[in-house]
């Protein structure tokens, strides 16, 4: 395998979590379907295979006992296919529609945001990580779900162990437990819920359309979302500041005019998916761009490679909120485990940049304090330090 493909055997994982892109740009130009011993799998980086295998989970399946994600949070939507999947993602389906979301949460995430950045907007500096993108993401979670009794800075830590104990099985790492500890803390948090109103909670929502679930399987299934729905819009959320805030022109060009906002959110997401990684294996022997698969091969589609491929994207490693093309980026995956939450992701990614941008005159990025993505799984900056004039 080494010999066949060198360019996937020179990978380390160091270079994954620290910064891919040049590393990325390799496998898609010389081995766009790689075996890659630091991963133990295939990567895949080039646009259109990533698609093909995202689109077909006959070939490409998540029900796998190995789905890293499954080993911390157990079966759920996230790791189901077939109809098994589209029973647990039914019940949670149509409360996250496009319109649905306009309608349910654009104005508790504009609150929200503002509640946020009156606590800090007098201060002139404030790490926008932590004291916007993170908690908005867990109170507007909190509130979709019902889940007001919640504690939101621990959820917030429930999630960071998920988040490591993923990572490190990703990383070749054994499980150890903590991930899958938090996770049952969150069911237990979602529990209560199911019997709330289902206009206020979408948790009761999903209960009473449940399809012949069971309880614990609409707390888990919800808890999955709480989780996932934390921790990509906080990612969002702090890459879009970092890339808007690092670029003056393109920030001139939103102030100027602020319909670019959507632009400059897609186009973030585009640079750095949240998740720049979703894994697959194979079911049968099966070929992908005249490589041969075995099946139970773990496939690991590189959302963060298919974005960034020059086929698709002119210039792609440039930050560019009028590219025409950007909503061919893949940052929420694709087909049938598409994210189910990427509106409401999107919208408070919008809201967040937006009030930002106009209640913190100068808004601008800490020269003293710098931060760039990081991570192997979930890519997101340590802090987004700035400063404007209070």
């Amino acid at each position: 395998m080494s010999a066949t493909f060198p360019v996937g055997a020179s990978v380390a994982l160091a270079d994954l979590e620290r910064d891919p892109h040049p590393t990325l740009a390799r496998l898609r130009e010389h081995e766009p379907v790689s075996w890659v011993p630091a991963l133990g799998g295939w990567v895949v980086t080039r646009r259109d295979l990533a698609l093909q295998v995202m689109r077909d989970p006959v070939v490409f399946t998540v029900d796998d006992p190995r789905f890293s994600t499954a080993r911390v949070v157990g079966p759920s939507m996230l790791s189901l296919d077939g109809s098994e999947h589209q029973r647990h993602r039914a019940p949670f389906a149509r409360p996250f529609r496009l319109d649905a979301v306009r309608e349910r949460f654009a104005s508790i995430v504009e609150g929200e945001a503002d509640r946020l950045i009156s606590l800090f907007e007098l201060d002139g500096s404030a790490d926008l990580r932590r004291a916007l993108a993170g908690p908005l993401s867990v109170e507007v979670m909190v509130h979709a779900l019902g889940l007001e009794e919640t504690d939101p800075n621990e959820a917030l830590g429930w999630y960071s162990a998920i988040v490591a104990e993923v990572t490190a099985i990703t990383a070749g790492a054994p499980p150890d437990g903590s991930g899958t500890e938090a996770f049952a803390h969150l069911c237990r948090s979602v529990e209560p819920a199911l019997d709330r109103d289902p206009a206020r909670s979408l948790v009761a929502a999903a209960a009473g359309t449940s399809g012949g679930l069971t309880r614990g399987q609409v707390a888990s299934n919800a808890a999955v979302l709480l989780f996932g729905g934390i921790e990509t819009t906080e990612a969002m959320i702090s890459n879009a500041f970092l890339h808007l805030l690092s670029s003056p022109s393109e920030r001139a060009l939103v102030e100027a005019d602020p319909a670019l906002l959507a632009g400059a959110v897609e186009e973030s997401l585009r640079l750095e998916p949240a998740a720049a990684v979703v894994d697959r294996y194979v079911t049968r022997d099966t070929q992908l761009a005249g490589v041969s698969l075995g099946k139970g091969d773990l496939v690991t589609v590189s959302l963060a490679g298919a974005n960034r491929d020059p086929d698709v994207f002119t210039d792609p490693d440039r930050f560019d909120l009028r590219r025409r093309n950007v909503n061919l980026q893949v940052g929420f995956a694709h087909g049938p485990h598409v994210c189910l939450g990427m509106h409401l992701a999107r919208l408070e990614t919008r809201v967040a940049l937006g009030r930002a941008l106009e209640r913190l005159r100068g808004l601008r990025l800490d020269p003293d304090r710098p931060s760039s993505p990081r991570g192997l799984v979930f890519r997101k900056p340590s802090s987004v330090w700035a400063l404007w004039d209070a």
